[in-house]
C-alpha cells in the first residue's frame, strides 16, 4: 500500500472512529509504528488530526456524511485540491478547491485563523496567505470557475503561466480578482 493509500485509510478509519491509538493503526494498516508516525504527519499539517498521546484523535466536531463535502459549492472534496480554513476552536471548514476557499475566506475574514492549500506542483501543504494563485489557464482541473490553481514559489506560477497562460496573483488580489469575476460572469453554479 502507497503512503497516500494509507493516509486516506487513516483519515477513513479517524473519521468512523474519532479517535485511534498508533498502535491500532500500525496493526490495521500492517505497518510499523513508525511508518504510521510518518504517514500521519500530512493529516497534521491539513489540519485533519491531531497527535495526542500514543495516538490521533479528529478535529471535526462531528464525522458525518457531508465532511467530504465543500462548505460552498456541496462538490465532493479532492484532496489535491482542497482548501482548509483553521478557525477559533479547532474548527476546521474545507472547500473543493481555491475558488471556493477565497469565497468562504472573505465571507469569514478576521475569523480565519489560518488557511492552508497545495502546490499545485509539489502537493505541500502551504499557507494560503504566502500562495501565489494563477486563475485563467488553459489546464482543466474539472473543479469550480474561475478556477485557480495555488504554487508556492512565485517563479513556479510564473513559469506555469508560460505555457498554459492564466495570471499570477498575490492572496489579496486573487480574493477580490474572483469576486469580481463571480459578479461579473455569474459563473459559479
Amino acid at each position: 500500500m502507497l503512503p497516500v493509500e494509507r493516509q486516506n485509510r487513516i483519515k477513513d478509519l479517524i473519521l468512523s472512529n474519532q479517535s485511534m491509538k498508533i498502535s491500532e493503526l500500525s496493526k490495521e494498516l500492517g505497518v510499523s509504528e513508525m511508518t504510521v508516525h510518518r504517514d500521519i504527519k500530512p493529516l497534521i499539517v491539513e489540519g485533519i488530526i491531531k497527535k495526542t498521546f500514543g495516538g490521533i484523535t479528529t478535529l471535526q466536531e462531528t464525522a458525518s456524511p457531508t465532511t467530504n463535502d465543500c462548505i460552498i459549492c456541496g462538490n465532493h472534496i479532492q484532496e489535491r485540491l482542497a482548501y482548509r480554513l483553521i478557525l477559533p476552536g479547532s474548527k476546521i471548514e474545507t472547500a473543493c478547491c481555491s475558488h471556493c476557499g477565497l469565497i468562504r475566506h472573505n465571507q469569514l475574514g478576521d475569523e480565519v485563523m489560518e488557511a492552508i492549500c497545495f502546490d499545485f506542483f509539489r502537493q505541500t501543504t502551504i499557507s494560503a496567505h504566502q500562495a501565489w494563485f494563477v486563475m485563467n489557464s488553459s489546464v482543466n482541473i474539472g473543479c469550480c470557475q474561475p478556477q485557480i490553481l495555488t504554487f508556492e514559489l512565485k517563479d513556479h506560477a510564473e513559469k506555469f503561466i508560460t505555457g498554459f497562460g492564466g495570471k499570477v496573483y498575490t492572496f489579496n488580489e486573487a480574493i477580490q480578482t474572483n469576486l469580481r469575476k463571480m459578479q461579473s460572469n455569474s459563473c459559479h453554479e
